[in-house]
């Protein structure tokens, strides 16, 4: 009976193996920041980002200068040029605002840029990890870090046309 017992344990174990997966987990950021490339073209986008941010801080130093300027003479001016010198400080600041959404917003100059250097070489790591990946037999692979998640999963996991099919 104990040898019966012990032949299945060993047939499951075989059987239990045979159909694990392989995975793997991958730190991203140590990656990319151990590459001269990456290094480079990040300080290349703080250095453009500091200059977009000095630009505007003196657009806001100007509208500042523009608004004590009206408030020292304010008393002197008729209605019409009051309201004239408030709209030039306001249609100012509107078009600070607008450059420095230009550059910083969601889709703008600064994430154009980012895309443009970093992109490249974030595609080079993940390719590297792609072809490791099947080189070396594994079925998944995770970023350490979590921002990017599942980086390479063999194609016997992806269920989307099983679920397609049931909706």
């Amino acid at each position: 009976m104990k040898k019966i017992l012990l032949t299945l344990s060993v047939a499951l174990m075989v059987a239990t193996a045979s159909y694990a997966q392989r995975i793997a987990i991958v730190d991203v950021n140590s990656l990319l920041e151990g590459m001269t490339e990456y290094t480079s073209a990040q300080s290349d986008i703080d250095n453009i980002s500091a200059q977009w941010r000095q630009d505007i801080a003196k657009d806001y130093d100007q509208i500042k200068s523009m608004y004590n300027k009206y408030q020292a003479e304010q008393v002197l001016l008729s209605d019409d040029a009051r309201k004239q010198r408030e709209d030039e400080i306001m249609d100012y600041e509107k078009a600070v605002r607008e450059k420095q959404k230009q550059r910083f917003g969601a889709e703008g100059d600064l994430f154009r840029k980012r895309q443009e250097l970093v992109r490249p070489i974030q595609d080079k790591v993940f390719a590297a990890i792609d072809t490791y990946a099947k080189e070396r037999g594994y079925d998944l692979i995770f970023d350490k870090g979590g921002a990017a998640g599942l980086l390479f999963a063999t194609d016997e996991f992806d269920k989307t046309e099983d679920i397609r099919r049931k909706l």
